[in-house]
């Protein structure tokens, strides 16, 4: 059965895209179901960062379910669906105010890289596998998905995986900037877990403004909300938290954050 599988495990919410019988190729709803799974941890306070991974240890997500393309974008009409529910779980990790991190081994192709590429981090095993197979499907790539891709890469890398459609290995992704870091497979899930604690244990406001303040960075200038971003840093210096970090630096102890 293709889903998408939901946790929490300590501070951290994880969303798994399972269909191992293809590799964890996504349905429709899948992609339909992504930006309510992250809604929903993003709203949680019990949850300061979100794993995005897939089930198994051959794919982190091998692209769409091409099985339901002749149905789901067979016409103008269906395909127009098909691909708005693409573009709002492509969004969604942006849009989110908590760091989205991707877990990736084994396959990370089409649509599973562009979703990673919609992620803050990429942390990927040795074992990871990446290609962008657009242009082997005949398909075109929507703009927001290729600018993503262009200030991850920069133009070299990204005509060259769209123009190729080639595969490429995590050494090739991490010397590209794709991905942050490359671990051995056998510690991908010391390192992520390892991540995850570091990430959680630091002030939540201050990461929301800073992630915040980096989506501006990407927008056009007459798009950017200076206002808000300016808001997000003042309420980081009036926050209990604020106090807490001086206190604690002072007084040589990890601090306990709480997000307010």
């Amino acid at each position: 059965m293709a889903e998408l599988i939901t946790r929490k495990e300590k501070l951290v919410g994880w969303i798994i895209f399972s269909n191992p019988a293809k590799f964890n190729a996504v349905s429709h709803d899948m992609w339909a179901a992504l930006p309510q799974c992250i809604a929903a941890f993003d709203a949680d306070p019990e949850v300061r960062l979100i794993v995005i991974t897939g089930e198994g240890e051959k794919a982190f997500i091998s692209g769409a379910d091409i099985s339901q393309f002749e149905k789901a974008r067979g016409s103008a009409e269906a395909q127009a669906v098909y691909n708005r529910a693409v573009i709002d779980a492509y969004e969604a990790p942006v849009r989110c105010s908590k760091p989205v991190v991707a877990k990736i081994r084994g396959i990370c192709m089409g649509g599973g890289l562009g979703l990673a590429a919609a992620c803050d981090v990429r942390i990927a095993a040795e074992d990871a596998v990446f290609r962008m197979p657009a242009a082997r499907l005949g398909l075109g790539y929507n703009f927001t998905g290729i600018t993503r891709f262009v200030q991850l890469l920069g133009q070299a890398n990204t005509s060259d995986i769209f123009f190729s459609a080639r595969k490429f290995g995590a050494a090739d992704a991490l010397s590209m900037g794709f991905v942050n870091r490359v671990v051995p497979v056998a510690d991908l899930d010391r390192e992520v877990d390892a991540y995850c604690e570091m990430i959680a244990e630091n002030a939540p406001l201050t990461i929301a403004a800073a992630k915040f303040a980096i989506r501006q960075t990407g927008l056009d200038a007459s798009a950017r909300n200076l206002d808000e971003t300016s808001g997000m840093i003042e309420a980081c210096f009036n926050s209990e938290d604020y106090r807490e970090g001086r206190k604690a630096f002072m007084e040589k102890r990890k601090p306990n954050f709480t997000g307010k």
